[in-house]
């Protein structure tokens, strides 16, 4: 069984404690973060980024591992696509057997096998380069994703420094600032359906 954190007993009490709902159920039936659903935050309603793209156009610019490549997908996209090791190892897997990657394992990495395009794959390489997967996110997207993840990063902030230092009145208070917002964020996403 994969391990999902949102799905974690202690994460989810955790949570409630803070007056958070229950993560919902995608349409899988695990509990999904993220606007498009999915730890690797794909386009739950409309079509999933395109793994294979993006694995070959990185490997265009230079040899990576794996975990180098969802880091890289990451930061290119602002966190708003952050591709799962279950959906980037698979491909890299298929990738290899295919013949349009190669892998070598780098002795002072730790044994990490690192990726570089064969002849063979060069021309879907090259293809996937020109428009590569995370140009779909648009700029507006990843600034956004930017702010949304710092405003919350910020009030988590506040939240700790009354839930440390605050009295019973104050984090009483807190409590209800934060069911308010809940119940906004959830009326902001109702007014899109």
């Amino acid at each position: 069984m994969r391990f999902h954190r949102q799905q974690h007993p202690m994460h989810e009490a955790r949570m409630r404690g803070f007056g958070f709902p229950p993560v919902p159920p995608g349409p899988h039936g695990h509990g999904h973060g993220g606007p498009w659903g999915g730890r690797g935050r794909g386009r739950g309603r409309g079509r999933r980024p395109n793994v294979r793209g993006a694995v070959l156009a990185l490997l265009t610019e230079r040899p990576m591992h794996g975990y180098e490549m969802i880091q890289e997908i990451d930061s290119r996209t602002g966190g708003a696509w952050r591709p799962s090791p279950g959906s980037i190892y698979p491909t890299l897997q298929l990738l290899e057997d295919e013949g349009v990657i190669v892998a070598s394992t780098e002795e002072s990495g730790g044994g990490r096998k690192r990726f570089t395009v064969t002849e063979a794959g060069q021309a879907e390489a090259t293809e996937a380069a020109q428009t590569p997967p995370w140009a779909e996110f648009a700029e507006g997207t990843v600034n956004s994703w930017h702010d949304i993840r710092d405003a919350g990063t910020q009030a988590m902030s506040a939240l700790r420094q009354v839930m440390m230092n605050g009295t019973d009145d104050q984090r009483e208070r807190a409590a209800k600032v934060l069911d308010e917002t809940r119940r906004k964020l959830y009326a902001i996403l109702a007014e899109s359906e």
